[in-house]
């Protein structure tokens, strides 16, 4: 394998761990902003 070829292979690998990285960040920050705004919510409807 030549070697240009070998890093053209690394760096997509990167980049695909590196979207898939960040979007699972953004995934669980989303989850938690609603989970938290609901308890919120629930708190002053006195539940």
């Amino acid at each position: 394998m030549e070697t240009s070829s070998l890093l053209n292979v690394l760096f997509l690998t990167a980049l695909v761990l590196l979207v898939l990285v960040s979007g699972g960040i953004l995934y669980l920050t989303t989850i938690e902003w609603r989970d938290r705004r609901r308890q919120d919510r629930d708190k002053k409807s006195g539940r």
